[in-house]
């Protein structure tokens, strides 16, 4: 059982560097979710970009328009839960 026991403290160092603040979690009993989920900020570019769409689209501003399509578009990409994969971090599947 040794091996066992190495591959999970092997594990928990492994978390402890990508996301301390889920690991301090995990061991105070408060679980959270992984960073890869939380999407505070993907919401608020969202919003960010729709409200420069709709004030765009209201005065009739073409700049205000492509600005909010490209916030809009630019923050719909941070709701991908495999972003990670590009730079080589496994990313888990929900």
């Amino acid at each position: 059982m040794p091996a066992y026991d190495e591959r999970l403290r092997v594990l928990e160092e492994q978390l402890r560097r990508d996301d301390p603040g889920f690991a301090e979690a995990m061991s105070g009993g408060t679980p959270r979710g992984p960073r890869e989920y939380r999407r505070r900020g993907a919401w608020l570019w969202l919003a960010v970009g729709l409200t420069v769409l709709g004030s765009g689209i209201a005065a009739g501003h073409g700049l205000l328009i492509a600005g909010g399509l490209v916030v809009s578009g630019a923050a719909a990409n941070l709701f991908d839960p495999q972003r990670g994969r590009q730079h080589g971090r496994d990313v888990p599947t929900p």
